[in-house]
């Protein structure tokens, strides 16, 4: 059996670096979701939140979206570009095949393993509060899992520990792809692979593997005592007041409004189906998140600066691991500890059937970049929202 695309990996392992027809239109938006963006950091509007780039730099802003819709033939896509020079907000296509409404700025979307980002922030925390260690081995809290004894909860976050994926496993994609409205258990995911040899030593390569993060959220779980989304909505959304982003559990319910998704994944392979209502609970920790473009925008900023949820030390070793040298990172693309850092741009990017959707931020001058597509279908082995990412990214070093 083929491996599946999206479920080997729920997403891209890493942000794109900047080296790499339909109802289309553009505006210049104020700074919605002021209050989340305030309570992370001002860095998250900017100085100047209620300027606008030039008419040259939107209208090029624009092409990028309007020519990788032609390019991938998604239903519709839309993004937005925070630089202290201003904030533009484009949109191309429509908010569902065959629909005719433009997706607009409130649309919720699935964001895949972004949610990775969200996990191993609320990990953090419970690190901070003394209640776990990064070099707590894995098995003391779940035993039977390869490489158990050897790699810790640092590894995990850093995709370094060995532990196979349980999305290449032949018996999940069959139970998955067969009916994509099955409710999936943490416990069972991590059982697909308990019996799998590791892939490697731990902590002497980087592998991107979904049962790190699964196990990381069954961790917060076991440690609270209380559901992950309980913990997440605590520690992390209500601090930074990301009120439109959300776990759903076992639900497969899109908030109001939302974008309808396309894929080709599922059986038959290869045929476009609707995807809006496949139950994401296979990649629970790993890559069940909601959330909307303003919502990322103030993660964005809070991942790459750590303002307002997590201390000032934890802060210093999450940037210290973006030079990770192990098998697999290069001083110009490296996963760090829950994030992806490629050529100076600090985010990640989620995908599932239906969705993709990335997260860009740039340390050295506050830029900030959120891509949503509600399509999840390659085109040339690229994936569309890391794509557009990487474009606005040219876009920008080309207006200075």
């Amino acid at each position: 059996m083929k491996s599946r695309r999206a479920l080997a990996g729920a997403g891209s392992v890493l942000v794109v670096g900047a080296l790499i027809a339909g109802c289309s239109g553009s505006s210049i938006a104020s700074d919605a979701s002021a209050s989340a963006a305030a309570s992370v950091s001002s860095a998250a509007s900017g100085p100047a939140a209620s300027a606008s780039p030039s008419a040259d730099v939107q209208a090029a802003f624009q092409k990028v979206l309007d020519d990788a819709k032609a390019k991938f033939d998604f239903p519709g896509a839309q993004a937005g570009v925070w630089t202290a020079d201003g904030q533009w907000y484009g949109v191309t296509g429509t908010s569902a095949p065959n629909g005719d409404r433009p997706p607009q700025r409130d649309d919720h979307t699935r964001i895949g393993s972004i949610t990775k980002t969200f996990t191993v922030a609320t990990l953090l925390q419970l690190v901070d509060q003394g209640k776990v260690s990064l070099d707590d081995p894995i098995s003391k809290y779940f035993p039977e899992i390869p490489n158990g004894d050897t790699a810790t909860l640092r590894m995990l976050a850093s995709m370094t520990s060995g532990i196979p994926p349980y999305s290449f496993n032949e018996d999940f994609q069959k139970a998955y792809f067969s009916d994509p409205n099955t409710v999936f258990r943490p416990q069972q995911l991590v059982d697909y692979i308990k019996k799998t040899p590791a892939s490697f030593p731990a902590g002497t390569k980087v592998e991107y593997s979904n049962t790190n993060t699964v196990l990381l959220g069954m961790v917060i779980e076991q440690v609270t005592g209380k559901p992950f989304a309980e913990v997440l909505k605590a520690g992390i959304l209500d601090p930074l007041g990301l009120t439109e982003t959300s776990f759903p559990g076992d639900s497969n319910a899109l908030p109001t409004p939302h974008l309808d998704g396309i894929t080709e994944q599922t059986d038959p392979d290869g045929e476009v189906k609707n995807a809006t209502d496949f139950n994401p609970s296979w990649g629970f920790t790993s890559g069940a998140m909601i959330s909307t473009l303003d919502d990322l925008h103030a993660w964005s900023v809070a991942l790459g600066t750590g303002d307002g949820w997590v201390s000032p030390v934890l802060q210093k070793e999450r940037m210290a691991s973006m030079t990770s040298s192990v098998e697999g990172n290069t001083p110009q693309m490296a996963y760090a500890l829950g994030f992806g850092v490629a050529n100076g741009w600090i985010g990640h990017t989620g995908e599932l059937p239906g969705y993709n959707t990335s997260i860009t931020y740039d340390p050295a001058t506050g830029t900030s970049i959120v891509v949503m597509v509600n399509s999840d279908i390659p085109s040339d082995s690229k994936n569309p929202a890391p794509y557009i990412s990487a474009q606005l990214q040219e876009a920008l070093v080309a207006a200075k």
